[in-house]
């Protein structure tokens, strides 16, 4: 019976605008909620009677059944919100698509040593680090990451499984030492010094480089001019290096012998280098390789014919530029995260160390994702597979730190949905009180 009909389609009526109701009000109280993804509710009509041909004549004799409306709600969490800067290092938002990897404390603690994380995923998060270090957010989200090796290098990880991922642990009272690998050595030799009748006055260099354990040793470098025993100047040089960190006795890492160029092109700088014990010399790099306490290290003295390095012009012994890498050891400074998910600690001796890199995370629907608490997700039948991206690459954008995604919620657009929803759901109340009054009159005909 129509009337019925009508009867049923205004209390879905009431349902589908209570649904959408409950939407709205969610929106709203999530407004300020960082990394709020938005509900909206869509309506369909449900149609029960059928039309023959072009639609003409009804099937049911001109007699229409009203199915009513039914209400779908969907989460759109490939919307991003603003990017609001904060002044914590470690609050985290990505500046287009892609999501970190997380995973609750309770999960975490509960998880064996050979079992896989389940992944979890958010869109910004603001982490501290908790008294043992575990970089998390007050509501227990733990940010997952990828170790560095020692020199700050990421190994190759799986993409499409959460086997290399463990949580990012930052121990403020943590110190570390960066050892040298690498020194210039920018010195000026004195020509004259090789002249026939020259004295052959050796001239000495300390250069200080840092250990493997952050002491601070030296390299002792001698250059002994070749004085020419006919008139003129032989241009030749040995130069010899000892490590401090080595017996005395036998602390010779390096000797060579050093030949400068005096045509009109390339006067004063190397010609040749030819090694009399220790690493050998790189013409490409100009590196000589040594093999010092503490392992190899680089020492670069210039390419030949190379205006860099060591050169031997007039009569003045110069430092020109000797620089090198390391530092000594240092306390923990402070820990940022770059645009490509790198988590780097800052040591008060100006050391930098790659500690982490946090990869996003994306998949085929964002809004397939199993929506949970704290702005968190999960992947589901409909949202596809994940894939663990290096920031910027693929599909997914930067990471920024000192900022947090503001909620997707239009608290003007939702107070416009808001009415039009009252309206709506006072109009099917009046149907209902309508095909009540109805139902009155076709009983009071017995009367």
């Amino acid at each position: 019976m129509s009337i019925s009909s009508a009867l049923n389609s205004g209390v879905a009526g009431l349902a589908a605008n209570s649904t959408r109701l409950a939407t709205i009000s969610d929106n709203i109280a999530n407004s300020s909620t960082y990394g709020y993804k938005r509900v909206e509710t869509d309506f369909d009509s449900m149609v029960l009677n059928r039309t023959h041909g072009a639609g003409l004549y009804s099937s049911n004799g001109g007699i229409y059944a009203a199915g009513g409306v039914r209400a779908s709600t969907s989460r759109l969490i490939d919307e991003r919100g603003a990017l609001v800067p904060t002044s914590n290092p470690m609050d985290i938002a990505i500046s287009g698509r892609g999501m970190l990897p997380v995973i609750s404390s309770v999960t975490l603690n509960a998880m064996g040593p050979n079992e896989q994380l389940p992944l979890m995923m958010t869109t910004t998060g603001s982490f501290r680090a908790d008294a043992a270090g575990v970089m998390r957010t007050e509501s227990g989200l733990v940010l997952m990451g990828w170790p560095a090796n020692a020199d700050g290098s990421i190994p190759v990880m799986p993409r499409d499984s959460t086997a290399g991922l463990v949580p990012v642990v930052i121990n403020a009272a943590q110190n570390s030492a960066d050892p040298t690998r690498n020194i210039n050595l920018g010195v000026n030799l004195p020509a004259t010094d090789t002249l026939n009748g020259a004295t052959g006055t050796t001239w000495p260099l300390t250069i200080e480089y840092f250990g493997n354990l952050g002491t601070s040793e030296a390299l002792s470098v001698t250059f002994t001019p070749v004085v020419n025993p006919t008139p003129g100047m032989s241009n030749t040089w040995t130069m010899t290096v000892r490590d401090s960190a080595m017996d005395p006795a036998s602390n010779i890492v390096g000797e060579y012998t050093l030949v400068f160029d005096d045509g009109p092109t390339s006067g004063g700088r190397l010609s040749s280098v030819t090694p009399i014990s220790g690493g050998a010399y790189d013409p490409v790099t100009g590196n000589l390789n040594l093999t010092v306490q503490g392992g190899p290290m680089n020492v670069n003295i210039g390419r030949l014919n190379e205006a860099n390095g060591l050169t031997q012009l007039s009569s003045n012994f110069a430092q020109t530029n000797i620089s090198k890498d390391g530092s000594p050891v240092g306390g923990l400074a402070g820990v940022e995260i770059d645009e490509y998910g790198y988590v780097r600690a800052t040591y008060d001796t100006g050391f930098v160390r790659t500690l982490y890199q946090i990869p996003l995370a994306d998949v085929p629907n964002q809004n397939g994702l199993l929506a949970l608490d704290h702005q968190t997700y999960m992947i589901s039948p409909t949202s596809g597979s994940f894939f663990l991206w290096n920031a910027g690459d693929g599909p997914t954008g930067a990471v920024v730190g000192y900022a947090r995604e503001a909620s997707t919620t239009d608290v003007a657009a939702e107070l416009t949905d808001l009415i039009q929803t009252q309206r709506a759901y006072s109009s099917n109340a009046k149907v209902i009180q309508t095909v009540d009054e109805m139902l009155q009159e076709t009983t009071n005909l017995k009367r």
